[in-house]
């Protein structure tokens, strides 16, 4: 199973705020996100990481190829980099999606936040689910810690029956963490000709498109957007530690 980030994002928020590490360097609880993440992927069985960064700035790019020549907590990191600016998350995907089509993927973006063993529940749930048919299992939280969020109404069953900006009779919002099947990307790729750029019409393209998501709770999901959520992400990965 192929897992991907998204981390070509200008990370604007951050800068502005006196942060001066890109945000996938930007380090929590001692390791920077981007190694986060690709840490957690590997110890859930990923075939290959596949990651897109700007081309802005040379840290992310060359810290990511240090990473390949020297190998992550001990381990060889099956890394397939990108290094182009897009103007959107939605366009960051397409242009990942040639090297996701053949089977089950994992899509995050980098400043997403969340329990390591939480996620090596939610791989195995998306293994299952999408054995048994299923198009694909999104992450989805209660906790709201986005100034927009994307809330998701969530059926008695467990499958995603919309996504809305207002949040009207929906309990959860979306957590950023899509895990789909091949067909997903068809979807992506019409979205694109349509002039669409925003991920949240793409998840709602899929429903639209009669495509079969069940939503996966993973609890609390942190975003780093601003300095600030850098210490609650701490304190929140620390409270969940053995």
């Amino acid at each position: 199973m192929k897992f991907a980030v998204i981390a070509a994002g200008e990370g604007s928020r951050l800068t502005g705020e006196g942060v001066e590490t890109p945000k996938p360097l930007v380090e929590v609880c001692g390791e920077a996100l981007i190694d986060r993440l690709l840490r957690i992927f590997s110890r859930c069985g990923a075939t290959e990481l596949v990651v897109i960064c700007n081309d802005h700035s040379s840290r992310v790019a060359e810290h990511l190829r240090r990473l390949v020549v020297r190998g992550l907590d001990g381990s060889v990191v099956p890394l397939n980099l990108v290094v182009r600016s897009t103007p959107s998350s939605m366009h960051s995907f397409h242009e990942l999606a040639p090297l996701l089509s053949g089977g089950l993927f994992c899509l995050t973006t980098v400043d997403t936040v969340f329990r390591e063993e939480e996620f090596a529940r939610y791989v195995d749930f998306l293994h299952k689910a999408c054995a048994d048919g299923v198009d694909g299992v999104m992450g989805v939280t209660r906790h709201i810690d986005d100034e927009k969020p994307l809330f998701v109404d969530v059926a008695s069953d467990g499958s995603i029956a919309g996504f809305y900006d207002e949040r009207g009779r929906c309990r959860h919002v979306s957590a950023g963490i899509y895990g789909l099947t091949p067909p997903a990307l068809d979807t992506l790729r019409r979205c694109v000709e349509r002039g669409e750029s925003r991920m949240r019409n793409y998840q709602r393209a899929l429903v639209g498109e009669g495509k079969h998501l069940l939503a996966y709770d993973f609890g609390t999901v942190f975003d780093i957007d601003h300095a600030s959520d850098i210490a609650k992400a701490e304190a929140f990965i620390a409270e969940g530690r053995p």
